[in-house]
């Protein structure tokens, strides 16, 4: 009997434990926790608004030049003033002599090219005190550069009666007194140039005009004039306004016979836009602007 109540206490506890296993709720396993990225404490960058490019400002210049360049810088001036459209070039043409005069009088002038260099040196404080006399400071520093070499032309009429072809020619027909020729002014550079060929022949000036065989001109148009009308049975000018022209050249002077015939440029100092004025020498120096000038005699010396 007892053995019977021991078992039976046995088995209640069994269930008892049984009971107890199952009532439990089983515990769930957390989701393992995701680690968040940190935060930047840098601050967002804002998009800058792109800025907008100033317009250039529109700018005149006003280019003094020999007679002799006139049709080559104004063809250039169509080309530059089409790459510039903020840029209007002014030009004066005449002999650089007057020119320089202009420049001196207050003229209002960005940039100076010359058909010598004595008309430049008499505005630039650099040079010469017995060129410059007046003690001129027009030639702004560092802006000043020989540009072109041009010759010397002995050009005739298209029918060249006194058939001249070349300055022996003339000198014997000056000397004989039955010829006429045109030639610049003293002021004027290629006047200067002819006198120093009158020398170096041995023939005075002076005497020349006395006999009626010279006529001048006020600068090299005007004595290209006389010849293209044949008002004059020859003249001397350059090569390159005889190219223009279209006349005849029988004859073109050596260095030994009145030098080389050299043109300097530069910026004027009271030049109102001297930035505008050296872009625009600058772009003379260049191959195409040199293309232009080559095709009617000039040598590029950039």
């Amino acid at each position: 009997m007892k053995r019977i109540v021991a078992l039976i206490l046995v088995l209640v506890l069994s269930a008892a434990l049984l009971a107890g296993c199952g009532g439990n709720t089983p515990q769930t396993t957390a989701a393992p926790q995701t680690t968040k990225a940190p935060e930047s404490t840098k601050a967002p960058e804002t998009t800058k608004a792109p800025e907008t490019t100033k317009a250039p400002e529109n700018v005149e210049l006003f280019v003094l030049a020999a007679a002799s360049m006139q049709e080559t810088l104004t063809e250039l001036k169509g080309v530059y003033e089409t790459a510039h459209p903020e840029v209007k070039i002014t030009y004066t043409f005449d002999s650089s002599g007057t020119l320089k005069t202009q420049i001196q009088n207050g003229a209002e002038c960005d940039v100076f090219i010359s058909a010598g260099q004595k008309q430049m040196n008499q505005l630039d404080k650099s040079a010469d005190p017995a060129v410059n006399t007046d003690g001129l400071d027009f030639v702004a520093e560092g802006t000043r550069f020989n540009i072109l070499e041009n010759k010397v032309a002995l050009a005739v009429p298209d029918n060249n009666t006194k058939n001249i072809q070349s300055y022996e020619d003339l000198k014997a027909h000056l000397e004989a007194g039955d010829i006429l020729l045109a030639m610049g002014n003293a002021d004027v550079p290629v006047g200067q140039y002819t006198q120093k060929i009158l020398a170096f022949f041995g023939l005075k000036e002076e005497d020349l005009a006395a006999k009626g065989v010279i006529t001048y001109g006020t600068n090299v148009k005007d004595v290209t004039s006389q010849v293209s009308t044949a008002a004059v049975d020859c003249g001397i000018i350059y090569q390159t306004d005889a190219f223009s022209a279209n006349l005849k050249v029988v004859d073109t002077a050596t260095k030994e016979m009145c030098g080389q015939v050299i043109y300097p440029a530069a910026v004027m100092k009271p030049s109102k836009h001297p930035e505008a004025a050296q872009a625009f020498l600058d772009f003379l120096k260049t191959k195409e602007a040199g293309d232009v000038f080559s095709k009617v005699g000039f040598t590029p010396l950039n």
